[in-house]
């Protein structure tokens, strides 16, 4: 059990949420009111690694000032505490990959609606001059009520415009390899077409239940991102629609210039478009039924 004196700030610690590579999320207390946050707090053997509280830091000052019903609210930046952590707001702990553990089918009836929650959240990201760079299902939050968020900004970008799209020489290769564009594989400027190709390498996998490209290596996943031709949605899953699959794959062109635009684009389209011929069949079970979340255990030392 979490004892009393388990605090960071302001904050008691009551249930372990999410332990990542290098963060843990917790869900938290705030002591003054009872209301409940989480926190994202580095693990106890990053808590003295500059660039990981660099990170950190730069997730917050990306998402503080974003308000949007399909983005996490990111609350605060605390520093006070025996590590820097950040406070958001309580949501769900299951996100898209965890959803799917099971295979696409549990989701498929809801699919429409979550990829268009997805798609406006990552329109308004772009709206506000920031490319997330790397959109995948773990990165996206799921309710018991197919509420969606788009979480994680550890990585975003600021949108180079005017002359500094010219200017900006090459940037730091970052990503998820299954679902980064060519132009993020290779160090170039990156823009909302980058992450509409990570969008549209998201959408194959949630209705097909895998990456639109898989490899032996880490550079032969690369390579097919970078050469292979665009894959097929049918192939995978024979009740898309043909129109609906010509739309992914233009979103998985290899040129920026041959993809959809913007989001406005991506979104006129998908809301225009039926992603199946047949209505999928609404399952016995949804994706919450047999998740076993974090459990009340004791915190970080």
């Amino acid at each position: 059990m979490v004892k009393v004196r388990d605090f960071l700030g302001p904050y008691r610690l009551a249930r372990l949420i999410r332990l990542g590579s290098t963060c843990q999320v917790w869900e938290a207390i705030l002591d003054r009111d009872n209301k409940r946050y989480a926190l994202k707090v580095l693990r106890p053997e990053q808590r003295g690694n500059k660039d990981e509280i660099a990170f950190l830091k730069h997730e917050f000052e990306v998402a503080k000032e974003l308000n949007h019903k399909n983005i996490i609210k990111l609350i605060e930046y605390r520093t006070d505490a025996e590590t820097p952590f950040i406070v958001l707001e309580l949501f769900s702990e299951l996100n898209l990959k965890m959803a799917m553990r099971r295979g696409p089918e549990p989701i498929a009836y809801k699919l429409p609606s979550i990829v268009e929650q997805a798609s406006e959240g990552l329109y308004y990201l772009h709206s506000k001059g920031y490319v997330h760079c790397d959109i995948k299902p773990d990165n996206v939050l799921l309710s018991r009520d197919w509420d969606v968020k788009l979480i994680d900004f550890t990585i975003a970008k600021k949108i180079k415009t005017g002359f500094g799209k010219f200017f900006a020489g090459k940037t730091k290769v970052e990503g998820t390899r299954s679902y980064m564009s060519p132009e993020q594989i290779r160090g170039g400027t990156l823009d909302p077409r980058s992450d509409i190709y990570s969008m549209g390498c998201m959408i194959y996998e949630l209705i097909t239940g895998k990456a639109p490209y898989t490899g032996n290596t880490p550079n032969e996943l690369l390579s097919k991102h970078l050469s292979a031709s665009v894959p097929s949605l049918l192939v995978g899953n024979d009740n898309v629609s043909a129109e609906f699959n010509n739309i992914i794959r233009k979103m998985l062109a290899k040129k920026p210039e041959e993809r959809p635009q913007d989001m406005w684009d991506v979104l006129k389209m998908i809301r225009a478009t039926p992603i199946f011929k047949k209505p999928p069949r609404i399952p016995d079970t949804n994706p919450f039924d047999d998740y076993q979340g974090g459990g009340r255990i004791d915190a970080p030392s």
